[in-house]
């Protein structure tokens, strides 16, 4: 084993964490603001956007400062928390359900997955070898719950987020792997967009459809039929269920298009999309230059990563207690502890101290 080093404090570190908290502050009030345009233009709803943006706005704050007053208590009270909220409310809100693939509409598989994100995040923080396994089996025992609640996609994420983790303590650069994680999250959207335009090869295409269902990619391709019809400025919140055919067809309708980037491009056209993928960037960014060892923010960000492919193929980010847990997990991994967190985890092999990760 390798040890798990966090990145030396330079100077004017200060500035460009302070620069970034200022650009999520920019990019979440833009997103509220074009919400409230889009809305006030073509009459829509835009209660939805709003709620979801406060929502991550109050985990960000708690989880800052929750990481900075308890950065091993706090993640790891978080992690039973999420179980218990999946197991006690297995549906996450009184809507309907769409199962297939990713169990109850994705909210369940994302809130295991920033779970297990949450518990791998402690165990990096902490010191002591038995309290830091124990936390990898208590993520390893939500993967775990994820499969038994017969969550496909869920128990995939939590064991991708598992391994990710594992391997981020070998990494000497935390670079490399945020820029990863942003190519990944935007292939995956990217992928939607090409099965919802009919894009995707023959074969391919037949498959896919096969496991999202005729009836979500249904959804897909009236969403992009509406981004097409008003790219500028979409249709409007909340009004994609009564504009689509797909939906209004189905007896148990939610009214959205189960992937966060064609529901903003339908209903808030390409700035709204512009802005989702903003949002996005500058949460990976805010991990890039925290100053907590790197595996956490690695770790961190695979989890947002991951909770955002599924976004892609469900409607994961309308439960409220998925944002919320969101913003509390990037809290989390962006606070800077009161005391100095252990800038090494001994091992047989341990590095020299001078073998640093820099961010």
């Amino acid at each position: 084993m390798t040890s798990a080093v966090g990145p030396e404090p330079a100077a004017g570190d200060d500035d460009r964490r302070n620069g970034s908290d200022a650009a999520g502050v920019l990019i979440l009030g833009a997103c509220a603001a074009w919400a409230l345009i889009t809305a006030a233009l073509h009459d829509g709803r835009p209660e939805g956007v709003l709620l979801a943006l406060l929502a991550v706005a109050a985990g960000y704050a708690a989880g800052r400062i929750c990481g900075t007053l308890l950065p091993v208590a706090a993640p790891s009270a978080w992690a039973l928390a999420g179980i218990g909220l999946t197991v006690g409310l297995p549906h996450l809100s009184p809507g309907p359900e769409i199962i297939t693939p990713l169990g109850d509409a994705g909210g369940a598989a994302a809130l295991l997955t920033l779970s297990t994100g949450a518990a791998c995040c402690a165990a990096w923080a902490t010191e002591p070898l038995v309290l830091r396994m124990t936390l990898r089996a208590l993520a390893a025992g939500i993967a775990v719950t994820a499969a038994v609640l017969g969550s496909v996609g869920g128990f995939a994420a939590c064991v991708a987020v598992l391994l990710c983790s594992l391997a981020a303590g070998r990494m000497r650069h935390r670079g490399p792997g945020i820029a990863a994680l942003a190519l990944s999250a935007f292939l995956v959207a990217g992928l939607t967009w090409a099965v919802a335009g009919n894009a995707v090869p023959g074969g391919l295409g037949v498959s896919l459809e096969g496991q999202l269902t005729p009836h979500r990619v249904g959804l897909w391709h009236d969403a992009l039929s509406m981004a097409r019809g008003e790219p500028a400025l979409g249709v409007g919140p909340g009004r994609f269920g009564e504009l689509s055919g797909t939906a209004t067809r189905t007896l148990l309708s939610d009214g959205k298009p189960h992937s966060a980037p064609l529901q903003q491009a339908a209903e808030q056209g390409v700035v709204g999309v512009t802005l989702l993928a903003a949002a996005f960037c500058w949460v990976l960014y805010a991990l890039w230059r925290t100053r907590r060892p790197t595996p956490v923010a690695l770790t961190a960000g695979a989890a947002l990563t991951a909770v955002a492919a599924i976004a892609c193929l469900g409607n994961a980010l309308s439960f409220t207690t998925v944002t919320v847990a969101a913003g509390l997990l990037a809290g989390l991994a962006t606070a800077r502890p009161l005391a100095d967190e252990p800038t090494r985890h001994e091992t047989t092999n341990a590095r020299p101290r001078g073998d640093r990760l820099a961010p």
